[in-house]
């Protein structure tokens, strides 16, 4: 999409507004709630213990609640990501980005890696997955793997970064990504994902959701 032809409708629909710190406090989830119906971002998203306050936030609007699930490092059983994102679901999300299992990518488990999105998928109902592949720690022939066990296994989307590791988005990463998955899937960008130049960038890169904690900056830039 051309940058001179974007809306700040267009660009806050890409947006996925995002409180993850460990110490985000009530106010702050409701502020970003809040924030989330003035532009109309696409989604919230949170941590799990979040999610019954930004769907009651929510509720009425079609901004979709999301959490995250297995978060930031993906390493725990398979069923208990299934149960984490099975409870909030319940809860109210609409939208469940897990951490894929990094580990088993390094190890060479690629079975491992699809039964553990696998778990994930067969609970999500009628949520949209995204699949976060922590870009930063693999290799590129490694990301492209990930990114086709991720479509194997019925995910939505897959996604960059947590933002919690070593690196955030990049355009090449953006880039691989979509050429990998081609239209049948999203592609969010997320981590470092800061100005308007930012956001831009991973869109033309063939991102289709950012996520970014700071998209009413981005927005008020347009």
């Amino acid at each position: 999409m051309e940058r001179t032809n974007l809306t700040r409708e267009q660009l806050a629909s890409y947006i996925d507004h995002t409180l993850l710190k460990p110490d985000a406090s009530l106010p702050q989830i409701k502020k970003i709630c809040e924030e989330a119906k003035t532009y109309h971002f696409a989604s919230v998203c949170v941590n799990s213990y979040w999610i019954p306050t930004v769907a009651a936030e929510l509720a009425g609007t079609d901004i979709a609640p999301c959490s995250v699930i297995g978060f930031p490092l993906g390493a725990g059983l398979s069923s208990s990501k299934a149960a984490e994102a099975k409870d909030a679901i319940a809860a109210g999300a609409k939208e469940i980005d897990m951490v894929i299992n990094v580990g088993a990518i390094k190890s060479g488990d690629w079975d491992g890696v699809k039964k553990d999105i696998e778990a994930v998928n067969a609970v999500k109902g009628g949520a949209k997955l995204k699949v976060i592949i922590e870009t930063c720690l693999l290799t590129d022939e490694e990301k492209v793997k990930a990114c086709q066990a991720s479509m194997e296994a019925g995910a939505d989307f897959v996604k960059t970064s947590t933002g919690f590791s070593t690196g955030g988005a990049t355009a090449h990463d953006v880039a691989l990504m979509r050429q990998t998955v081609g239209d049948g899937l999203g592609v969010k960008a997320s981590g470092g994902i800061r100005t308007l130049e930012d956001a831009l960038t991973m869109i033309e890169a063939g991102a289709s959701r950012l996520g970014a904690s700071a998209g009413v900056k981005i927005i008020e830039a347009l």
